[in-house]
Formats: C-alpha cells, structure tokens, sequence
C-alpha cells in the first residue's frame, strides 16, 4: 500500500508536469473536458517513463484517486460519468524529456 500513497503524492507533488506530459497525447487547455481513461492511460504512460509498471488495475485506482483530489483542490469540475473540465491553465510550452524522468 506505501508504494500505491507514494505513486499519488508523486502525481500530486508535480501536477504542472503529469498534465504537460499528457498534453502531448491529449488536447487539453482550461475549461476542456478531461475523461477517467484518458488520465489512467497517461498515468501508465508517465509512469512507464520513469521505468515504474503499473497494472491496468492499479494505474485505475491512481486515476479515480489523483482525479479526486483535484475535485477537492477545484482544479477539476465533476460532470459526471467519470468525466471532469479542467479549471486551470497547463502550461503551453512542450514538456523537456529529462523533466519526465527526474524522480
């Protein structure tokens, strides 16, 4: 379980970077829409870069605990059936490769 807490607190310690890495794959900007799959993919993908493998069960779990929290912080605006609009600005500039892998 210490590994699964320590997994959140990383994708909550450095949120501007998770969401700049999943920008590459998904169009998202203020007020977009934001889906439970499309988070739990790119947690697997961000994940992956730093050579940590995270099953389809786990990276799921992450998704709806990650997504969770930023209800609860107001950076995400539930609209239902596991999808939310994002209510802060990501960064336009493209995420540095070595930025990703840093622990």
């Amino acid at each position: 379980m210490g590994e699964k807490v320590k997994y959140l607190d990383m994708l909550l310690s450095d949120k501007k970077t998770f969401f700049k890495f999943m920008r590459i794959k998904y169009p998202l900007f203020y007020n977009s829409n934001i889906f439970l799959r499309d988070v739990q993919y790119a947690i697997r993908s961000y994940f992956e870069k730093k050579d940590i493998e995270l099953k389809y069960p786990e990276a799921e779990k992450l998704a709806f605990e990650f997504t969770a929290a930023l209800e609860t912080e107001k950076e995400l605006i539930n609209l239902g059936n596991n999808a939310w609009k994002i209510n802060f600005s990501i960064d336009e500039k493209t995420i540095v490769k070595e930025e990703i892998q840093a622990v």
